[in-house]
């Protein structure tokens, strides 16, 4: 008895802003035919305390939507990989994602940026390994972009799965046109938050509330980089799913609308 509640005082107390996303690709690894397969998530969770917030909401809507955008960007590195086998990826406000460990074909190079703090719950939660490094760094500072160990002509994909939900729409340009201006060639996988997000159907879609929303996320970023060369997006609900109620499958119907009322994964190349 009195190791287990030893055990239970020694569990981490992360913030539920870094655990939910988590602990809902854990959730979602116990599900038949699951749309991700996480069993690194699922260990680390183990050792983690769950925090009430982490509770709120629909938590079966949120983490079917969680868990199609995750699938979503798992299938544009894999793109990536798949031609640029020995390509630099760079995840930028990793927090506890674990695409690494899903997606590594063995000669891939991984960059995880962060804030000093959530780098450290990385190093105690998840094993190292020596394509896989850490670096200091946000989507509002930018000086990691300087010190960058990659080669002029290395091929390289920035992904921002949740990094950029937080940000406004400045913010947000300053470092779409930051990567732009940087890299001479480059692909970007971004999400971003539909404008409908905030409404009573997007919250039934699982959304949450973010610091922006764009009616037509593709032609804003468009304008913030005019020189890119392919700008594309993919709805969480064009993905085949029988978890999608009749009326969200319905909603896929409506080209636009459905760009609106969840995140959407842009495509970004230039």
């Amino acid at each position: 008895m009195a190791s287990r509640h030893h055990n239970a005082h020694s569990r981490h107390q992360i913030p539920a802003n870094l655990l939910q996303p988590l602990w809902l690709r854990s959730r979602e690894s116990l599900v038949d035919n699951g749309l991700v397969y996480d069993p690194i998530a699922a260990n680390a969770c183990r050792h983690c305390e769950l925090a009430p917030e982490c509770l709120s909401g629909d938590i079966p809507q949120k983490q079917l939507l969680h868990a199609t955008i995750t699938q979503l960007c798992d299938q544009q590195v894999k793109h990536f990989i798949q031609h640029n086998p020995d390509g630099w990826i760079i995840n930028v406000g990793a927090g506890l994602d674990t695409r690494f460990y899903r997606v590594d074909n063995g000669r891939c190079h991984w960059l995880e940026l962060d804030v000093t703090e959530n780098l450290l719950w990385r190093q105690k939660l998840f094993h190292r390994s020596e394509r896989y490094h850490h670096l200091c760094g946000s989507v509002t500072d930018l000086s990691w972009m300087s010190s960058l160990p990659i080669g002029e002509k290395s091929p390289v994909m920035i992904v921002c799965e949740c990094a950029l939900l937080d940000g406004n729409e400045r913010q947000i340009a300053r470092f779409i046109q930051a990567m732009g201006c940087h890299f001479d060639s480059a692909r970007a996988c971004l999400v971003l938050a539909g404008d409908l997000t905030p409404s009573a159907l997007g919250q039934k879609m699982g959304s949450s509330h973010y610091a922006h929303g764009y009616k037509s996320a593709d032609e804003t970023v468009k304008r913030i980089l005019p020189w890119a060369s392919s700008v594309k997006l993919f709805s969480p609900l064009d993905q085949h799913c029988h978890r999608w109620k009749l009326w969200q499958r319905w909603l896929r119907k409506i080209h636009r609308l459905k760009h609106r009322l969840t995140p959407v994964v842009v495509q970004l190349r230039w």
